[in-house]
């Protein structure tokens, strides 16, 4: 038998050959992320964008200084959640932890405003309204600011560190922390007094759970707005992959024309355009997109509809003389009758549109009425079960109730409890022997009141063990304020 020479190559096994083949033609699941450099641009999307922008910083920013005039003993930020309180300030509306339903109306009527802007102008809250969206552009305006628009930064970023650099970077980046320490404030001052616990963050005089979150905020916005970017939008958002249920094809998009743009190409100066599309193929749509995307490949994920590439190619296409939205707001309908030369029709009024607008308005109504219906007085009731009712040696029933009485007024209210719906029914409270018609309580201003209060009646008041009856709160005026009805128990 012929023994291998040592320095012979083993023969591949079937796995190992595929394992090879697998390493030399599969493609790879990981792309390294490829940093994007916008470009300024200048047109009426841009515009919108920067009005918008400051906007909606001025809101976030300033909204927590504003005051409101809510009497002695009460908070006279106008805008407020007070945890320790606790209640919720706006303006001159005040929510109470047991009111947390009308934080749940709100949170569906923004949800269904997002899906009817979404079917009718796509994604116009990614682009113009988003804070991931707000805070990048303005990130990026700090950015073009101190190292220049993105020619600049593609050469800078390509050289070795110098002065020059380090400085530029070094005072992009302070000022990011900057911004990023005034938007993690403004969210702690929603939640306290913005001059109080502006002054207390300052002198070090905050507790460790401002300074956690303070830093917190500070943090994700440094990391989201500055590095992050597009990222976010791409992998963390999940708004992109079922925003298109809320679409079809008569919602507004941004689109590239491709029946007027293709065949794309360079164009010189006194080339004629017959046997040509409009597009010059300048890439000014792909280096003013804030997520790097290439428009012209139709509709993709990245794409927030911020419009920028529109800005981008009407001033190209001015520059070559050339009709000006070749890149455009419009929807897909329209876009194939466009390509047919036929007229477009924008169809707003649709199934979806109308099926929206409906629940938005159902919800409105009903938040409203109950908003102009609230009571400025709660009563809860709940019978005591451990004894159900005790049998007195006079014959009659006695049973126990603990009466929770919230004021939501700032001053103290004289009320008047008595029970209705029991012949000879008599209400006393805990530790009082006599028997009355009502009890007289004076409730404190913005504080849940409990009293444990007694009920007895007559046991022939019970002919099938128990008797429903009504516990009735009146002002000091005798006007009924709230009615609740419970039951009177007793042996069957």
């Amino acid at each position: 038998m012929n023994a291998m020479p040592p320095d012979a190559p083993a023969k591949a096994t079937p796995v190992a050959r595929d394992e090879a083949l697998l390493g030399v033609f599969a493609p790879s699941l990981y792309a390294d992320h490829v940093k994007v450099y916008p470009r300024a641009v200048r047109g009426p999307f841009r515009q919108v964008k920067w009005a918008i922008l400051t906007l909606c910083l001025a809101f976030y920013y300033l909204l927590p200084w504003l005051r409101w005039d809510r009497g002695p003993n009460a908070p006279n930020q106008a805008l407020l959640v007070d945890m320790a309180g606790p209640r919720a300030y706006l303006f001159n509306l005040e929510i109470w932890p047991q009111e947390v339903y009308y934080i749940t109306g709100l949170l569906i009527l923004g949800a269904i405003a997002l899906f009817l802007a979404t079917a009718l102008y796509g994604r116009v809250w990614c682009g113009y309204t988003c804070p991931q969206t707000v805070w990048t552009d303005l990130f990026m305006a700090v950015e073009r600011w101190t190292e220049g628009d993105r020619n600049a930064r593609i050469k800078r970023d390509a050289q070795p560190m110098s002065a020059d650099k380090l400085l530029r970077k070094t005072a992009k980046h302070t000022l990011w922390l900057v911004v990023s320490a005034a938007t993690g404030g403004a969210w702690i001052m929603y939640f306290q007094d913005a001059p109080t616990v502006t002054r207390e963050i300052v002198t070090g005089g905050a507790s460790m759970a401002t300074y956690f979150f303070f830093g917190l905020f500070t943090l994700t916005t440094y990391v989201l707005a500055g590095w992050a970017r597009e990222q976010v939008c791409t992998y963390m958002c999940p708004w992109p992959r079922f925003q298109a249920a809320m679409q079809d094809e008569h919602s507004l998009v941004v689109t590239y024309q491709g029946w007027r743009g293709e065949t794309r190409g360079k164009h010189k100066a006194g080339e004629t355009w017959e046997g040509r599309g409009d597009c010059i193929d300048c890439q000014a749509c792909v280096h003013v997109c804030p997520t790097g995307i290439d428009i012209r490949n139709g509709q993709q994920l990245e794409c927030i509809g911020c419009a920028l590439c529109i800005d981008a190619c009407d001033d190209m296409m001015r520059k070559v003389d050339r009709p000006e939205r070749l890149i455009d707001f419009v929807s897909l309908d329209n876009l194939q009758r466009r390509a047919k030369g036929q007229p477009t029709v924008q169809k707003l009024v649709r199934l979806r549109t109308i099926i929206y607008a409906s629940l938005l308005l159902v919800v409105g109504a009903i938040m409203l009425y109950v908003l102009t219906n609230r009571a400025d007085f709660v009563m809860a009731v709940q019978q005591d079960r451990a004894p159900l009712y005790v049998a007195l040696s006079d014959g009659s029933i006695r049973n126990g109730y603990t009466v929770k009485v919230t004021n939501k007024t700032h001053g103290p209210v004289d009320l008047r409890l008595t029970v209705e719906g029991v012949k000879d029914a008599r209400l006393f409270q805990a530790g009082e022997t006599g028997r009355h018609t009502g009890l007289d309580f004076s409730v404190p201003s913005d504080v849940v009141t409990s009293y444990h209060v007694f009920v007895t009646a007559p046991r022939g008041q019970l002919p099938r063990g128990q008797q429903q009856f009504d516990f009735v709160l009146r002002d000091a005026a005798g006007r009924e304020v709230i009615r609740i009805r419970t039951q009177l128990s007793g042996p069957a």
